[in-house]
């Protein structure tokens, strides 16, 4: 039987960022805000929410500004890694549905869709 995921990103999320490098676990709130201001050149004010992981992988930190305050959200995996795509410069832009993939540990760089097609005319 699936359980229900009540402390999940909302799949509703208009904004979800992963960032790519690994952190220093002892980052809190305020450390990982500062790395979303001046690396990333982001607003951590702005309710978007960042994803960072360690350099073992078995832990996930996601930080978002709610109203008035930062929400943290920590996930420790007790014997598995996340499959977390490679380092890069680029942060990675993420639906709900792909961070909530990742944190049930599947490999969001191999879940691709189809690609939508355009056309003008049938003939």
């Amino acid at each position: 039987m699936k359980r229900s995921r009540y402390l999940r990103p909302a799949w509703e999320m208009p904004e979800i960022y992963l960032y790519r490098a690994p952190v220093d676990f002892r980052k809190q709130a305020n450390g990982l805000a500062l790395l979303v201001e001046q690396e990333l050149g982001h607003n951590p004010f702005s309710g978007a929410l960042y994803a960072f992981t360690n350099r073992q992988r078995n832990k996930i930190k996601c930080l978002m500004w709610e109203d008035n305050g930062f929400v943290l959200y920590y996930k420790a995996l007790a014997e598995e890694r996340f499959k977390w795509p490679g380092p890069s410069d680029d942060v990675m832009a993420l639906t709900g549905e792909q961070i909530n993939w990742l944190l049930d540990g599947y490999d969001i760089t191999l879940m691709h869709g189809h690609k939508t097609l355009h056309y003008d005319s049938v003939g």
